[in-house]
């Protein structure tokens, strides 16, 4: 599930850039003003303009504080936001100087994702340098898609190097203030300013205002790949980062679709459904398709019957030593008395049952309309599924592909 990834701490005792540097720097800026004064780009020729009025900063530390501060990369994050990111970590005075200079040199795109471990005593070049290092040190954790919280908390437990039940207790708060004041190291706020890091932290994570009372993170713990510090990596600083990466990727494209007038459920009705297509689904063609499903029967008012959400509210298996009950019995589902159960009980179940990934939840924004109400699984190792539009078609695919 997890690795320690490679790399090299970066030396932030290393002097200011010498003469013959700042001349090859000078020299590639020049270049790069050239260029993109042939291509008109209004922003790009006022950042040139603002490097060079200020060129000299560029080797002006922010403050002479030698203490070490953990910095973040997300993959894929761009030179504007990393430099607005380091001058809110009070790393660099000029953000627009900062990404100028990064660009000036050609190498803006080269801005390494990961954990680095900066100063505010380093120049705006130096942190450059930093940055754009081979390998940035650090620990790599991968969370699956379809994984419900205590399964990836089992799992950082069992991998020890991220305590699995810190990540339980944070990710089963229910409460907003609780959740906040955990995870205020990931705000940037202080401990003790409840204040500033409940503001900064509606600002980062406003979805989690939809949350109803009692809902835990489930679901909002987006899977993905994570970087985090190589010294002492914490629940609360995967857990912001997860969110940082929700916010991202799952509430952007709901406002997406809700400005492209797709018209979705409220977000956390699509996390829902798409926690429930997540585990459903194993063909990535039939995504769509499923959800289609769910919103046709939901439409007739007929109980969803997945058996997934059985799965999730029988909960822990000791005799499997699994959080998925598999295969589930139709017998058995008349003696889960949850909500959950949704052979029993009409509509959504109360909240996600996993964290579903980007293609579940595209496939609830724009889900498959057509005339299916039922579907099973094609049984020939595939991970398919054939689907009926009536419930005489439905009896005669379990026939045929399930033998029953």
């Amino acid at each position: 599930m997890m690795r320690r990834s490679g790399g090299r701490l970066v030396d932030l005792g290393e002097g200011r850039s010498g003469n013959g540097k700042a001349t090859g720097v000078i020299h590639g800026w020049l270049i790069a003003v050239s260029i993109l004064a042939l291509a008109g780009c209004t922003r790009e020729e006022m950042l040139y303009d603002h490097l060079d009025e200020n060129r000299p900063a560029l080797y002006v530390a922010a403050s002479d504080d030698d203490r070490a501060i953990s910095f973040e990369i997300g993959v894929g994050t761009p030179a504007r936001a990393i430099s607005e990111n380091l001058a809110a970590a009070g790393l660099i005075l000029d953000p627009e100087l900062f990404e100028a200079y990064v660009r000036s040199i050609g190498r803006a795109q080269e801005l390494k994702a990961g954990s680095f471990l900066l100063r505010a005593n380093m120049t705006p070049v130096e942190i450059a340098e930093a940055l754009l290092s081979e390998q940035a040190p650090g620990v790599q954790i991968t969370i699956r898609e379809g994984w419900r919280l205590e399964q990836v908390a089992d799992a950082l437990e069992s991998e020890g190097v991220v305590s699995g039940a810190a990540y339980r207790r944070i990710a089963e708060l229910t409460d907003d203030g609780a959740l906040i004041a955990e995870l205020s190291d990931g705000t940037g706020a202080q401990q003790g300013d409840a204040e500033a890091c409940c503001v900064e932290a509606d600002a980062r994570w406003p979805f989690l205002a939809s949350r109803p009372d009692g809902a835990t993170l489930e679901g909002f713990l987006f899977p993905a790949t994570y970087q985090l510090p190589l010294a002492a990596p914490s629940a609360d600083q995967l857990i912001a980062r997860q969110l940082d990466a929700f916010a991202d990727r799952i509430a952007a494209m709901h406002l997406q679709a809700e400005a492209a007038g797709a018209n979705p459920p409220d977000l956390y009705k699509a996390l829902i459904m798409a926690s429930v297509v997540e585990r459903e689904a194993v063909a990535a063609e039939d995504r769509p398709v499923i959800a289609g499903v769910l919103f046709n029967r939901l439409a007739e008012n007929m109980r969803l019957e997945i058996d997934a959400t059985v799965q999730y509210a029988m909960g822990y298996q000791p005799a499997s030593g699994q959080w998925w009950k598999t295969p589930v019995f139709l017998e058995e589902y008349q003696g889960v008395h949850s909500p959950y159960n949704t052979y029993m009980h009409a509509g959504l179940p109360p909240g996600p049952i996993a964290s579903p990934g980007e293609d579940s939840f595209r496939a609830v924004l724009y889900p498959e309309r057509h005339g299916y109400y039922y579907y099973v699984a094609a049984g020939d190792g595939s991970g398919g599924h054939v689907f009926a539009e009536t419930y005489a078609e439905h009896l005669e695919n379990v026939r045929r592909y399930l033998g029953r």
